[in-house]
């Protein structure tokens, strides 16, 4: 329900300052889409991503052979070796564990390549938004690609392909 207050709100805004100012909206995945470095960049993410996955999947196999493991042979074994065995898997569970906070954690391998792959990509459109803007007087640009709230858009104030055509591709 807030949710639908804030939309209504923002959507009453707009409408106002429509009124005295013209505004816009892109698709950034259409955007995206049409810019060769995002591709290369998805790639090369995409293959990390999926190294890592493999590394870590392997990891929590050798956890769960471990613990299979000492599940059939407990019977058979001394206190003080259970004891052992059990701290063996528990270490290599945090370990596991720590490896894909490494990779995969909010300052990860794969967050920090993604800000490094992205971020320049992300400001050129966001600088190209910004002059079309400028040059054609919008006061608001809205990205329909990110908010599943908008219920319809006027293709007429679709300006994706301006920005495309700002940052030189077709």
């Amino acid at each position: 329900m807030k949710r639908f207050l804030f939309t209504l709100i923002l959507m009453c805004g707009i409408a106002g300052v429509s009124m005295a100012q013209k505004a816009g909206y892109i698709n950034t995945e259409a955007i995206l889409n049409k810019i060769p470095s995002y591709k290369t960049a998805q790639g090369q993410l995409e293959t990390l991503r999926t190294g890592y996955e493999k590394e870590v999947e392997v990891g929590w196999q050798k956890v769960d052979e471990l613990y299979k493991t000492y599940q059939s042979d407990k019977v058979l074994m001394t206190e003080a070796m259970r004891k052992q065995r059990e701290d063996e898997i528990i270490n290599k569970e945090q370990a596991v564990k720590e490896l894909q906070r490494k990779y995969f954690g909010q300052d990860g391998t794969v967050a920090k390549k993604t800000e490094e792959l992205l971020k320049p990509i992300q400001d050129k459109i966001s600088n190209a938004v910004k002059e079309v803007a400028n040059e054609d007087g919008y006061a608001v640009i809205i990205d329909s690609a990110n908010n599943p709230t908008i219920l319809f858009l006027n293709p007429k104030y679709d300006i994706s392909d301006k920005v495309i055509g700002k940052l030189g591709y077709k």
